[in-house]
């Protein structure tokens, strides 16, 4: 009988090798065909998008351009680069000697892309070790106004609640003491740290090797926190709400979520999130910030429509063009409906493709990601 398998890393190759006793010599040669890779660029000159389909057609993959390259008809093409890593290698080798039709910049934007997608071990910070294996993040809201109320949490249930995730699963603690749901009221500065800071102190003193991480846009509750022993600050605002940010986050020298946040939905939000990124983490190391501290939130829920946050979940490895980990908070957001199965369900279908899981319902979650890991 013949039937199709799934083949989609190398690992599952090596299986497949095992099974019919191929030669181990083989492995090296088979490994670069394990995978078809495709990569998405935008508004490229139409003769670059033509040469790109003539080098990569000649390697044995292929390039989806614009019906009217072959005409002339168009100035500018998107294009999809379709290829095993070995063909694509060797496409970057023949654009080192290209530079034409805005092909240099084609080849480095794509030469860094192409190298970062195979970063799979980060080191953040001194407690948290990062890889293809998805963790958890377990919420811990201080606020009495979050939008799912369940998860609001007293400070005399601080301690339980963390030591409840703990042995669930989470490997972080994510404190907050602001509620930032859609349309939220910001919290004085004095409230926020009169709720966050006294159950940032207990859980320190209760787990001191716990990771923990602060849920805040302000600079100066995130200076305190680290004060006081957080080890990581988590700011959805991507320090839209405080420009004081990068310059402390650079002086505190600590892991910093940087989230893609928007107050409106709008058009392609795939390439707007990129472009956004692109520019905070320039921004963030001009100031000073290791590259090596940033972990990326694509924001689902911030001004996106059901829609844009499906199309980033399924297109989530766009991200890896940047080298760094990725974390999601899809938890019981309005695109799931606040329903606990919708997020269980995402959970899995997230698990290896994103690093952390920022969740409210850790034991659920994490039976998830135990199913999926055993299948992957």
């Amino acid at each position: 009988m013949i039937y199709p398998v799934n083949v989609k890393n190398y690992s599952e190759l090596l299986s497949f090798c095992n099974k019919i006793q191929t030669d181990p010599r083989a492995f090296a040669y088979l490994s670069p065909k394990s995978n078809i890779f495709h990569f998405y660029g935008e508004h490229v000159d139409y003769r670059a998008a033509a040469f790109l389909k003539q080098e990569l057609l000649a390697r044995g993959g292929d390039t989806v351009v614009t019906k009217h390259v072959i005409d002339g008809k168009t100035d500018f093409s998107d294009v999809l680069l379709m290829g095993t890593p070995s063909q694509l290698k060797s496409l970057l080798e023949k654009l080192k000697s290209m530079d034409c039709w805005g092909l240099k910049q084609f080849r480095e934007e794509f030469s860094n892309a192409f190298a970062n997608i195979f970063i799979t071990k980060w080191n953040i910070g001194e407690k948290l070790k990062l890889d293809s294996d998805t963790k958890l993040m377990a919420i811990i809201n201080l606020t009495p106004d979050s939008f799912y109320e369940a998860s609001r949490i007293k400070e005399n249930e601080v301690l339980s609640a963390a030591e409840k995730f703990l042995s669930q699963g989470a490997e972080i603690l994510d404190i907050g003491a602001e509620s930032t749901r859609p349309g939220f009221e910001p919290v004085e500065l004095n409230e926020e740290l009169a709720r966050l800071i006294p159950a940032l102190k207990i859980l320190r003193k209760k787990f001191p090797n716990a990771v923990i991480s602060v849920d805040t846009y302000k600079a100066e509750t995130a200076r305190i926190s680290v004060e006081e022993g957080a080890d990581i600050i988590n700011d959805i605002s991507g320090f839209e709400l405080d420009t004081k940010m990068p310059e402390l986050i650079s002086r505190l020298d600590v892991p910093y979520v940087l989230s893609h946040f928007q107050k409106e939905p709008c058009e392609n939000i795939l390439s707007v999130m990129l472009q956004y990124f692109n520019t905070k983490i320039k921004t963030l190391c001009d100031f000073g910030v290791k590259r090596e501290n940033l972990i990326l939130d694509p924001g689902l829920g911030f001004g996106k429509t059901s829609d844009d946050n499906f199309e980033i979940i399924k297109n989530l490895e766009s991200l890896k063009i940047f080298g760094l980990p990725i974390l999601v908070g899809h938890s019981r957001k309005r695109f799931t409906n606040k329903n606990l199965s919708a997020t269980v369900a995402l959970s899995g279908m997230l698990y290896g493709r994103a690093n952390i899981l920022r969740v409210h319902d850790v034991e659920e979650n994490s039976a998830a990601l135990s199913m999926a890991r055993s299948l992957c």
